[in-house]
């Protein structure tokens, strides 16, 4: 290699690791040392409608309702909030089974649309119907196939409406099962996270995930809901705050009694779909936002072909060496904190070979950024 294209390419390896170091320093640290402490013995300050969208989903209901009607945010005994179920025309026994269990529960209604909202895909019209409905002003969402972690989910969310926030983001991970497929799912959900977590966190929210996520109604209806982008089937969750959210009003909870989990896709297939349909909604966000993930998500492509191709320039062989061992001892420090703040310990061991994997993932899932989803699942 020449000397003038071997020292080109070594500023090019050079600038983008130290633009991943300056990504791990200054935002994914502060999901990595996140200190934050809840107290259970805090009485709750706001009462609380917690909203669930279902369309067909009858076992998951079964399996996971009864966890979300039996949350700890009670005074003497009184629960302090609701819980809505809009059952959005299931084809299914899901009315049946939501009719059943409405004697046993006087904190819980549920409400059955029979008739679809032409021209508005997935859950947003659904969505609207819940929040016109509920009775109290905060609100927390969840999903039909989600299952809280303990029965303080609802309390700890709660704690995140202090000093004024208006939307209180939780994480969602997927449940831990044997294969590869599932690690890479929840590496993924990691990863994700410690973006829109630690950008928040920053002051620059850009998204949230409506496994776990809880706003103000007067919020929801002051930003006039999801009227900017309701002909898209997804974004009723990362959209909407991307919209409503600013420097200010956004807290961040992580705790693990406070995780909501899934389950995960069981093929390629399906996940290639479901990722598909949500990295489209991505080129709505807004263009600052674009900005600062393209240019991690573009570092973080090139860094390891420009770590390999500068290593043939021997006169900078050994800076190479240490910038690259510089960069990957600090995303290894931070990874392991956050793996452990968010409940994926597990994944550390895997978490170099997860980061090569990545490049893999932005070559195939970039491409929904520019092109519309054809995916027919508006769920």
């Amino acid at each position: 290699m020449s000397e003038h294209l071997g020292l080109i390419v070594f500023y090019i390896f050079a600038t983008v690791a130290a633009i991943q170091v300056l990504y791990y320093l200054v935002f994914f640290s502060r999901v990595a040392f996140y200190k934050r402490q809840f107290d259970m013995d805090e009485s709750p300050a706001n009462r609380f409608s917690v909203i669930i969208c279902a369309k067909n989903e009858e076992l998951n209901l079964q399996k996971n309702l009864p966890t979300v009607l039996q949350q700890r945010y009670d005074i003497h005994h009184n629960p302090e909030y609701e819980v809505i179920v809009v059952n959005d025309n299931s084809e299914d026994d899901t009315k049946y089974y939501l009719r059943s269990i409405e004697p046993g529960y006087a904190h819980y209604r549920h409400i059955e649309l029979k008739q679809a909202a032409k021209f508005i895909p997935g859950k947003k019209y659904p969505l609207s119907i819940g929040l016109k409905g509920a009775q109290y002003e905060h609100v927390l969402l969840t999903d039909a196939d989600c299952r809280p972690a303990s029965v303080n989910w609802l309390h700890i969310m709660s704690q995140g409406f202090s000093d004024g926030k208006e939307i209180v983001l939780g994480y969602g991970p997927y449940v831990k099962k044997p294969g590869f497929l599932n690690k890479v799912i929840r590496y993924e959900t990691f990863f994700s996270a410690l973006q829109y977590l630690s950008f928040a966190m920053a002051g620059v929210p850009y998204m949230g995930v409506g496994r776990n996520l809880a706003y103000k109604k007067d919020l929801f209806f002051r930003n006039k809901g999801f009227v900017n982008h309701q002909h898209l089937a997804s974004g009723d969750d990362d959209l909407f705050v991307n919209t409503a959210a600013n420097s200010k009003n956004v807290a961040v909870v992580i705790d693990k009694q406070a995780f909501t989990y899934s389950e995960p896709k069981d093929n390629w297939s399906r996940w290639f779909r479901q990722k598909t349909r949500h990295m489209s909604t991505g080129k709505h966000y807004r263009f600052g936002h674009k900005l600062l993930l393209g240019m991690f998500s573009l570092s973080h492509f090139f860094f390891y072909p420009a770590f390999i191709v500068s290593l043939f320039y021997w006169p900078l062989m050994y800076y190479v060496l240490a910038i690259f061992g510089a960069k990957l001892l600090i995303q290894s420090i931070i990874f392991y904190f956050a793996l452990r703040k968010l409940d994926e310990s597990d994944l550390f061991k895997l978490s170099w070979f997860m980061d090569i994997f990545m490049c893999l993932y932005y070559i195939i899932f970039t491409p929904s950024l520019f092109f519309k989803s054809k995916s027919k699942n508006k769920w």
